[in-house]
């Protein structure tokens, strides 16, 4: 990666009165969903493998009718039609459908797409990320396996099994750990040549529309001598202000400003844990990521001795500490609002085979709750109740769907109900731009409003979201989300062939 005196001189250029160059694109987020649409913005263009044969009869006749266009200057709305799988997202259908056609079916039919680099047809752009390429991943404990089966981490033109094979490594139950998730990432980068657009270890602190006529004189003559692929003559012309700053390795903060034609938002969901809204929760005992655990196990400060550690929540995040729990013989309460049997848990939607570990989990949600002693040891399960408070004294009160209350001592608290995006940099969080704007931006309940064919927000013309913040919340459908964009911007750009 390029130096922090490098990064900080690119991304300042525009502030020298000869260097200014107002940017086709900036990308948030350097996670999977701001990787694959960098490697699409690079010229690597996407066409269907002429001696393909498709499994779905009628799309395979739909990619007939014009395989010299490529899938990036096709209707993809007309390409998408009738595609059902496990996304909401008809493109997201689509690009996994043609990257592995019947994997859902347990299938191996090869991708039916090939990858040309056509470099007249990039679009100039800058990936802005906290982490090294890989975004959250890096952040995840790294021998965590992942939901999905591995090979649907992969991106375009390049399988994760097949890297996975040069380090002469296996998936495990078909999964991959989050190490290898992120080393695959990095490797990527670096691999299809997109690390140029790469700036690491910046934050992003606004993005706001400003008039062009409002940026000082010396930048709007640059402004318009720059290679712009649009014209920006006209008069109201608006743009994307990003400022920002970046580490150094000395620890110091280099702020930065760029100006953008688009601007798209790919940072992902894992920035801001879910907090309870209890008394007493910002204590120094309650911790909201599953590493405060790790930490306290490495450090000696929580052992088999100690008192339980309460983990809040029913998710697969919860599921994991507990198991990091029992692994480690720490005594678990275990609090969660659901019943055991609510269709809604995700432990009900999982395949046994497939997700043994947290299969066990479920069985001990199950069997072992506070009101019958089951098998498992140093647990007990506490469905249907709610953290009411958090004591100074490391007591802990809950209540139980019928209003009974009781109180446990415990060592520390894991509260592990989700994460919220980040979206400080936008005006009001960003509220105005989700599907209801009373409330915030939420993956799951309240993604933001975008076109399900370009991933433009309807609320804010120019501005794209793309993976959980619209609502694609696997790493095989975040592509297709990049893929619409990709289209998109390309049309913008006039990068279309006629």
């Amino acid at each position: 990666m390029l130096s922090d005196r490098k990064m900080y001189s690119i991304l300042n250029r525009h502030q020298k009165k000869s260097g200014f160059k107002l940017l086709p694109v900036v990308i948030i987020g350097n996670g999977p969903s701001g990787i694959c649409l960098s490697y699409l913005l690079s010229g690597y263009t996407p066409y269907f493998k002429r001696e393909s044969l498709h499994p779905h009869p009628i799309l395979q006749k739909k990619l007939e009718e014009a395989p010299d266009v490529s899938i990036l200057d096709q209707d993809l709305e007309y390409l998408s039609e009738g595609l059902e799988g496990r996304s909401h997202s008809p493109v997201s259908l689509l690009f996994d459908t043609l990257l592995r056609p019947d994997t859902d079916f347990g299938g191996t039919a090869e991708s039916v797409l090939t990858w040309w680099h056509e470099t007249d047809r990039a679009i100039p752009h800058l990936v802005l990320g906290r982490n090294p390429p890989g975004g959250a991943w890096h952040s995840i404990e790294g021998s965590m396996v992942t939901l999905s089966r591995g090979e649907w981490m992969g991106l375009p033109d390049l399988q994760f099994k097949d890297w996975l094979r040069q380090k002469k490594r296996g998936l495990r139950n078909n999964r991959a750990t989050a190490e290898d998730i992120a080393q695959y990432y990095q490797h990527y980068v670096m691999k299809k040549g997109l690390q140029k657009n790469f700036r690491c270890g910046t934050v992003v602190t606004s993005v706001r529309k400003v008039s062009a006529e409002g940026i000082s004189n010396h930048m709007q003559e640059d402004l318009q001598k720059s290679d712009s692929l649009w014209n920006f003559t006209e008069e109201g012309m608006e743009v994307f202000q990003v400022d920002g700053f970046v580490k150094t390795v000395q620890g110091d903060k280099e702020p930065f400003s760029i100006y953008a034609e688009n601007v798209v938002l790919a940072t992902g969901t894992y920035d801001s844990p879910t907090w309870l809204g209890v008394k007493g929760e910002n204590l120094s005992y309650v911790h909201h990521q599953l590493s405060a655990l790790e930490e306290a196990v490495k450090n000696n400060s929580i052992g088999i001795t100690s008192d339980p550690v309460l983990i809040v929540g029913a998710g697969l995040t919860a599921a994991d500490a507990i198991l990091f729990a029992h692994h480690c013989n720490i005594p678990v309460i275990h609090v969660f609002r659901r019943r055991v049997s609510d269709p809604g848990l995700i432990f009900n939607q999982l395949p046994k085979m497939m997700y043994p570990e947290y299969h066990k989990v479920h069985q001990m949600m199950k069997e072992q709750s506070a009101a019958c002693a089951g098998p498992y040891e140093c647990y007990i399960s506490l469905p249907e109740h709610r953290v009411l408070s958090f004591g100074k004294d490391k007591k802990c009160i809950f209540q139980d769907k019928n209003g009974y209350q009781k109180a446990y001592k415990i060592s520390m608290a894991l509260v592990l109900t989700g994460s919220n995006p980040n979206l400080s940099f936008l005006p009001n969080n960003g509220i105005y731009l989700a599907m209801d704007s009373d409330q915030p931006v939420n993956p799951k309940r309240n993604p933001i409003d975008v076109d399900p064919f370009t991933y433009e927000c309807t609320q804010e013309k120019g501005l794209y979201a793309l993976g959980p913040l619209a609502g694609d919340n696997f790493v095989r459908f975040v592509q297709g989300g990049a893929l619409a964009a990709a289209s998109s911007l390309l049309k913008k750009a006039n990068k279309n062939p006629p």
